[in-house]
């Protein structure tokens, strides 16, 4: 049975295991504000049944997971006075909290592409399965946004700088890429998923067996091999310098990956790398939320998110005018002011008991 209210969303119970299939293929089942509050309803009544030993999340058809949140929506938002957008991404950061908090074991498979709000609702997972057709980016840079939907706790924990090159950048990781950075917990290849899930659907207690059994052979990861001129390059928290190592570099990857970032907004990289360098001393997931949530707020309040979307996703010239349209013109004090705490009447807050 589908949910009564949201048929953008598969919600039903298959024997033992709570199912929740994304069915928005045309947008690559990116996530609306309607999505989160089904999901949000059908975790918290799963939390408490009996009947569920499991939870899996999956997609109906199409070539991704899961793309990301309806950023057309919060554009549109941010050009009046932003409320859609603020309540869009509170329900969805209570999404992501409610799952990283989930006391039943849960499953994501992140077979195609997965970003932005997909890595969102994947990453909190126990069990989370890639494939050779995964592919992983938290690519808001290049939308005036940031890496939200717990992307600071995430990013911040892979090695050494990869967090920060992974993070500013936008670049796209594969199955085994994401599987060496512990971004997946299982790789099987495309072809085995259905046979893993039925296996999963039919004995939910012998999940582990299961996957045992569906596992396949990992491929090299290209991105390892580029570590050490990662660690090297990113190696500083202020984005200036990562961008004069690059350039004084002068290496073919250097001065790609330094184009790359020619095209992201200068106030993002610098909200970026900010966010991973507070989020690495954050242990509370609830805290590091409520610190995304104010930093969101801030951010759809300026002008960038509105530029990005036009530029990218509207308009398509690929040619946003970021404002300001240089790293110098981002001072300490703008990054200071987006990352102050918002007033306790405005400020994040979990669900109740989650």
């Amino acid at each position: 049975m589908t949910d009564p209210v949201n048929d953008e969303v598969l919600i039903f119970v298959e024997g033992r295991t709570g199912r929740i299939r994304l069915n928005r293929p045309k947008a690559i089942h990116a996530l609306t504000h309607p999505i989160c509050t089904a999901m949000i309803r059908a975790l918290t009544a799963w939390a408490s049944d009996d009947g569920v030993d499991l939870v899996m999340i999956d997609h109906a058809e199409g070539r991704g997971f899961c793309a990301g949140g309806d950023i057309r929506h919060i554009a549109d938002s941010a050009k009046g006075d932003g409320s859609e957008g603020r309540a869009f991404f509170h329900e969805e950061y209570r999404l992501n909290h409610l799952l990283f908090t989930y006391a039943k074991p849960t499953i994501a498979f992140m077979d195609g592409i997965t970003m932005g709000g997909g890595v969102g609702i994947s990453q909190p997972c126990s069990i989370r399965v890639v494939t050779e057709r995964t592919m992983y980016a938290m690519p808001e840079t290049g939308i005036g946004l940031f890496t939200d939907v717990g992307g600071g706790r995430y990013l911040s924990r892979m090695p050494g700088r990869m967090g920060q090159y992974v993070g500013l950048t936008g670049a796209r990781l594969n199955g085994a890429e994401c599987l060496a950075l512990a971004l997946g917990t299982h790789y099987v290849e495309s072809d085995g998923i259905e046979a893993l899930k039925a296996a999963i659907l039919g004995n939910p207690g012998a999940i582990d067996a299961a996957l045992r059994s569906a596992v396949s052979a990992v491929p090299p990861a290209p991105i390892l091999d580029r570590q050490a001129d990662i660690d090297r390059l990113f190696a500083s928290d202020r984005y200036e310098d990562i961008v004069a190592a690059l350039a004084a570099d002068g290496g073919d990857w250097a001065l790609a990956t330094l184009k790359t970032l020619e095209t992201k907004s200068p106030q993002a990289c610098k909200v970026v790398l900010r966010l991973l360098a507070e989020s690495a001393r954050i242990d509370d997931f609830a805290e590091e939320m409520a610190m995304e949530y104010a930093v969101v707020v801030r951010v759809i309040q300026r002008p960038d998110i509105i530029e990005g979307v036009r530029a990218l996703i509207v308009d398509k010239d690929n040619a946003p005018r970021w404002n300001p349209p240089t790293a110098a013109g981002v001072s300490d004090a703008d990054i200071d002011a987006i990352f102050a705490p918002l007033p306790p009447s405005e400020a994040w807050t979990p669900l109740p008991n989650a």
